[in-house]
C-alpha cells in the first residue's frame, strides 16, 4: 500500500486520545484533535458573558484535556515545541475537516452506541481510502464495522495503543474479515518504523492478546495472594525487577494504572469468555470488591494498595494495605533467600531457574503463578494468536516484561516444567506434548544468528517475520565476536562494520571499555570500513566508573588518575579523528562519558527515548573525557558577528553547570548535545543497531575522510572568566549553591574560557583538553568531591578520615 501519513485526526481527547495525539505530533505529523462541545456554560464563562457558540466554550473540553495531558509527568511530548503540530476543535464545527486527513483514529468512551454515532459522522465526511481505526480495548472490532460502507470496512480495523503511548511500545493491530490485507501490512510497518512500536497482529477476541494474558496473570496472582497469605510488599518484591518485571511490580503498577481499569477488563473477560478454562479466576476476590466499593482505586483516588501520608514529623510515608484487615500500616521489610541468590545473576533467564528451584515463598509464588500461566498461554493458541511469538511480543511491549511467558518457559525448561505443572493442578495443551514428542526442546532456537520460533501448524521452526530488519547482538555474540575483554566485546556486524558492545554493570566506562574502543578502531582502520558503538542493554551508558576514580583519588594515585583521564580524552578524540566513520548509537540513559562519546562521533544514531547529559557536576567534578572541551568548541561555533558572544558561552556553560539531561532525543538537540546534520533518530529501539550500521556504511561509501583537528576555537579568556566568576559568586552569596559548587563552576569556566588569556584568542583542542584534565584532577583532590563520589559508590556511608 503506497500511502503516506502526513495528517491524523484523533476523535476523543480523554487520557488516551490526547496522549495519542501528542505522540503523532512527536514524530512530526500534523494532528487534529476533536471532542464534543459542552452543553452548558461554567460559572466563569457566564461571568464573562460568553455563549455556548463562542469558540472558547465549544473547544473548552478538548483544550482543557490537552493542557492537562501536557502537564503530566513523565511528559507525553518530546519537547513543548511539538505541540505546534496539534490543532484542537469540536465534533460540531470541525468534523468536516477530516476529509483532508490521511488517518482517523477514534478514541471516544468505551460505549458501542456512542462509537457508532461517531462513525456515522466519519462516514459522512471521510474521503474514500482514508484509514479509520478504533483504539478500543475491549469492544469487538467487527461490531463497530457493522452497517458501514464497503470502502469504510476495507479501510477499518482496531489499533490498540497502550497507555502511556509514548513510553509503552505495544500497538495491537486487530483487523476484521473485511479489512484490506495491504492495510494491515501497512499499519504493522508504520507502527514499527514511524511510531517506534512493537506491532502485534491480533485476532478479534476479548481483550485481544496483551490484556487477555496480562489480566489473567494479575487476577491469578490476586487469588494466590489470598490463598498463600502474602502481603502487598512481598508480592511487589517477588514480582519486580528480579523477575524481569518493572520496578512497580504488581500492586504499585495497579495503583498507577487504576484498579478500576483492571476490574473493568477482568469483568469483561468474565462476561465474554464463559468457556475459558480459567473463567473463575476473572471473578474478583473479596478484598478487591471491598476496595472497589471504598473507591480505593490507586493514585487517582489517593489510595489503593498503597497510601501516601504524612507522619507527626511532617515527613511523607507510604503505607501498605493489609489485605486481611483492609487497614493501612507501615511497610514491612521483605527478606527472601531466593531473591538473594538472584542478585549476582545479570542474565534474567538464569534467574528464572533459581526461582523455579527455590524453597521459600518467593519461589513458591513463582511456581504457582507461572505453572498456571504456562497452561493458560498454551491453551490460548490458536484462539487469540496462531503464533506463540506474538504473545511474548505483546507481554514484553505492553506490560514491560523482560521475557514473555513462552520465553520464561524456555528458561525453566519445557519438559522439566510439565511434572511441576501437574503437581499444581495444571496441564499443558496437546501441542506442547507434540512438540516434545517430535524431539524438540524449546519454543525458540538460534540458527546462523537468526532467532526462530516453533510454528505449531507446520511443527517446524521459522524465522520471526519482520525481524530481518533488526540486528540483535544477543543473536550474534556466540559466533561473531572477534575480540573481547571483561568490559566490552567487538562484534562483526557484517558488510565491513564492527560494533563495540559494553557489558559492565549499567554499561559504565572503565579502562577495559576504553581498551575495546581503541582496539576496535585499530581493527576497523586495518581490515574494515566503519565502526558502531552500541549495545542492547537497558541503558547505553551511565557514564564513567566513579568507583575507579574514587579509589585512585583516595589512594592519591595522581599519576595513574592522570593517565586514566588522558586515556579517556584520547579515546574520545580517536572516535572523532579515526580514518573510518564511527557511529555512536545511544538509547535511554546516556550520561557523562557515554554522552562524551556521542559528542565526538561522526554521526549519532539515537533512539527517540534517549536521556543524554553531562552530569559530572553532581559528582563534584567537570566533564573530563572531552565534554568540557567540546562545549567550549561548540560555543565558539555558536558565536556570530551580530551576537553578544557571552550569551553563547552562558548557554553552554549552564547546560553543564546545571547537569541538564534531555528527556528525549529532540531535547538533546535543543540542549546542544546533538548537532544538526550529524544525528538521526530511530523511533524503534529494536532498529537502532541496524540503522547505525546502515549509517556507517553510508558514510564509508560517500568517501569518508579523516577530519582535521581544530585549531580555531575562539575562547574569551579574562573577558568570559569575569562573567563566570561574578555569576558563581552571586549564586553562592544568595545561598543557591555551596562553596564547593562555586569552585566547580569556576573550574568549568576556566576551561571553557581558555584560562585567563588577556583577550579572546583562538586555541587548539589539545590546549583545552589539557586545561580540562588539570581541572578535573584538581577537583578529584577536594574532600567534598570525594564525599560525593563515595556516597554514590557506597550508597551514603560516610567517608573515613
Amino acid at each position: 500500500m503506497n500511502k503516506k501519513i502526513n495528517k491524523v485526526a484523533v476523535l476523543g481527547s480523554g487520557i488516551m486520545g490526547s496522549r495519542i495525539a501528542c505522540h503523532f505530533a512527536n514524530i512530526g505529523v500534523e494532528v487534529l484533535l476533536l471532542d464534543i462541545a459542552p452543553n452548558a456554560l461554567t460559572s466563569e464563562e457566564e461571568a464573562r458573558g460568553l455563549s455556548l457558540d463562542h469558540p472558547a466554550v465549544k473547544n473548552r473540553i478538548v483544550d482543557a484535556a490537552l493542557q492537562q495531558t501536557v502537564k503530566t509527568n513523565p511528559s507525553p511530548v518530546y519537547s513543548k515545541s511539538v505541540l505546534r503540530k496539534i490543532t484542537t476543535g469540536n465534533f460540531s464545527d470541525d468534523m468536516a475537516k477530516i476529509a483532508g486527513y490521511d488517518w482517523v483514529i477514534e478514541v471516544v468512551v468505551e460505549n458501542l452506541d456512542i462509537k457508532k454515532k461517531v462513525f456515522d459522522q466519519v462516514e459522512q465526511f471521510r474521503k474514500p481510502g482514508t484509514l479509520v481505526t478504533s483504539n478500543t480495548s475491549g469492544i469487538p472490532i467487527h461490531m463497530m464495522a457493522e452497517g458501514r460502507s464497503d470502502d469504510f470496512r476495507a479501510h477499518f480495523c482496531g489499533t490498540h495503543f497502550f497507555n502511556p503511548p509514548r513510553y509503552l511500545r505495544l500497538l495491537e493491530i486487530i483487523p476484521t474479515k473485511d479489512t484490506h490485507p495491504e492495510l494491515v501490512d501497512f499499519l504493522m510497518h508504520y507502527g514499527d518504523q514511524f511510531l517506534g512500536k512493537t506491532t502485534v497482529l491480533c485476532k478479534d477476541t476479548p481483550a485481544f492478546i496483551a490484556n487477555r494474558v496480562g489480566v489473567y496473570s494479575i487476577m491469578a496472582l490476586l487469588h494466590l495472594v489470598e490463598k498463600m497469605e502474602l502481603t502487598v510488599e512481598e508480592v511487589d518484591k517477588f514480582t519486580g525487577p528480579a523477575l524481569g518485571r518493572p520496578k512497580s511490580a504488581t500492586f504499585r503498577t495497579t495503583d498507577v494504572v487504576g484498579l478500576d481499569t483492571m476490574i473493568k477488563v477482568a469483568k469483561g473477560l468474565y462476561d465474554n469468555c464463559p468457556d475459558d478454562k480459567a473463567h473463575a479466576l476473572f471473578e474478583l476476590p473479596g478484598y478487591v470488591k471491598k476496595m472497589e466499593a471504598n473507591n480505593w482505586l490507586g493514585d487517582k483516588t489517593k489510595q489503593g494498595f498503597y497510601k501516601k501520608t504524612k507522619g507527626a514529623d511532617g515527613k511523607s510515608e507510604i503505607l501498605a494495605l493489609d489485605l486481611k484487615t483492609l487497614e493501612y500500616r507501615p511497610q514491612e521489610k521483605v527478606k527472601s533467600a531466593t531473591l538473594e541468590l538472584t542478585k549476582p545473576i545479570e542474565n534474567v533467564r538464569e534467574r528464572m531457574k533459581v526461582f523455579a528451584a527455590g524453597k521459600d515463598k518467593a519461589a513458591e509464588l513463582f511456581r504457582a503463578s507461572f505453572f498456571g500461566l504456562f497452561e493458560y498461554v498454551s491453551d490460548r493458541i490458536p484462539e487469540i494468536s496462531d503464533e506463540l511469538y506474538r504473545i511474548d511480543d505483546a507481554m514484553r511491549a505492553g506490560f514491560g516484561w523482560e521475557l514473555g511467558p513462552f520465553e520464561v518457559w524456555d528458561a525453566v525448561g519445557i519438559e522439566a516444567s510439565l511434572e511441576g505443572m501437574s503437581k499444581y493442578g495444571h496441564e499443558a495443551a496437546a501441542w506442547i506434548h507434540e512438540l516434545l514428542a517430535a524431539g524438540n526442546r524449546s519454543f525458540y532456537k538460534l540458527e546462523d544468528g537468526i532467532r526462530k520460533y516453533y510454528d505449531i501448524p507446520t511443527k517446524s521452526y521459522k524465522a520471526i517475520p519482520g525481524t530481518e530488519a533488526f540486528i540483535v547482538l544477543d543473536n550474534l555474540r556466540a559466533n561473531h565476536t572477534v575480540w573481547k575483554n571483561s568490559g566490552a566485546s567487538i562484534i562483526d556486524l557484517g558488510d565491513g562494520i564492527l560494533n563495540v558492545e559494553f557489558h559492565s554493570k549499567m554499561n559504565t566506562i572503565g579502562g577495559d571499555t576504553l581498551q575495546a574502543i581503541n582496539k576496535a578502531i585499530d581493527m576497523a582502520e586495518k581490515d574494515y570500513r566503519g565502526l558502531v558503538i552500541g549495545n542492547d542493554g537497558a541503558n547505553f551508558s551511565a557514564g564513567a566508573n566513579v568507583g575507579m576514580i574514587f579509589m585512585m583519588a583516595v589512594e592519591q594515585e595522581w599519576e595513574e588518575l592522570n593517565l586514566a583521564v588522558r586515556m579517556f580524552q584520547n579515546t574520545s578524540m580517536r572516535i572523532r579523528y579515526s580514518s573510518i566513520p564511527v557511529v555512536v548509537a545511544p538509547h535511554n540513559l546516556t550520561l557523562g562519558g557515554g554522552c562524551e562519546f556521542s559528542l565526538h562521533a561522526d554521526h549519532v544514531q539515537l533512539n527517540a527515548e534517549t536521556y543524554m547529559g553531562l552530569v559530572e557536576f553532581g559528582v563534584g567534578v567537570i566533564p573530563g573525557g572531552g565534554g568540557s572541551k567540546e562545549f567550549a568548541l561548540r560555543a565558539s561555533d555558536d558565536y556570530r558577528e551580530d551576537q553578544i558572544v557571552q550569551n553563547a558561552l552562558k548557554e553552554r556553560f549552564l547546560t553543564i553547570g546545571m547537569a541538564k539531561v534531555s528527556t528525549s532525543a529532540v531535547e538533546a538537540l535543543e540542549l546542544g548535545y546533538l548537532q544538526k546534520g550529524k544525528y538521526t533518530i530511530s523511533m524503534n529501539r529494536s532498529r537502532l543497531i541496524a540503522d547505525a550500521k546502515a549509517k556507517a556504511i553510508e558514510l564509508a561509501e560517500a568517501g569518508y575522510t579523516r577530519p582535521v583537528p581544530r585549531k580555531d576555537i575562539k575562547v574569551l579568556g579574562k573577558q568570559g572568566l569575569g562573567i563566570v566568576y561574578a555569576g558563581a559568586n552571586t549564586m553562592y552569596s544568595g545561598h543557591y549553591i555551596s562553596e564547593h559548587d562555586k569552585k566547580i563552576s569556576e573550574k568549568l569556566g576556566w576551561v571553557m574560557c581558555g584560562g585567563d588569556l588577556s583577550s579572546p584568542t583562538e586555541v587548539t583542542e589539545q590546549y583545552l583538553l589539557d586545561l580540562e584534565r588539570e581541572a578535573f584532577l584538581s577537583l578529584c583532590g577536594e574532600r567534598k568531591t570525594l564525599e560525593r563520589i563515595q556516597s554514590i559508590v557506597t550508597k551514603g556511608k560516610p567517608l573515613r578520615n
